[in-house]
């Protein structure tokens, strides 16, 4: 007597889009940005910008520190980070309005040179997880009308 089990388990990805996602478009990233003043939201108008103008991946983003992109009071107008994955630094330009919105965040949060730039509330780690700025991006993606995956 064979009893042949089949299992009706379905792929993790079946309908789902998996890989790189398309960039936002420039509406949306106005759209994006004027939520985030309205609201006053100081370090997700932060990091939001410093995304754009950076362009990292989120585990290098997550991951500068005040003194990558400020000199004392003074953000500066390039920076330079090295690349976790490649190991190959990268310059970027930190663009007027980024620059704004960083010193207002580095002001109301206090933060020192040797600071994370977008610290954790966690007590284990530094620096906001790659996990919760996917979560961040998500929110911010929703909030205005654009499909999430």
């Amino acid at each position: 007597m064979n009893i042949i089990a089949t299992c009706s388990r379905q792929p993790w990805n079946k309908g789902k889009l998996v890989g790189q996602k398309a960039p936002l478009r420039l509406r949306d990233i106005w759209a994006i940005r004027v939520r985030l003043q309205i609201a006053e939201r100081t370090r997700d108008l932060a990091l939001f910008d410093l995304a754009i103008d950076s362009k990292l991946r989120a585990c290098d983003l997550t991951k500068l520190r005040v003194r990558d992109v400020a000199h004392g009071e003074h953000v500066s107008s390039r920076a330079m980070v090295m690349q976790q994955k490649t190991q190959r630094p990268v310059q970027f330009e930190i663009t007027e309005q980024t620059r704004s919105a960083l010193v207002a965040w580095i002001h109301q949060a206090q933060l020192r040179s040797e600071d994370c730039l977008f610290r954790s509330r966690l007590h284990t780690s530094d620096h906001l997880s790659t996990r919760q700025y996917a979560r961040i991006v998500k929110g911010w993606v929703k909030a205005v009308g654009l499909d999430h995956a």
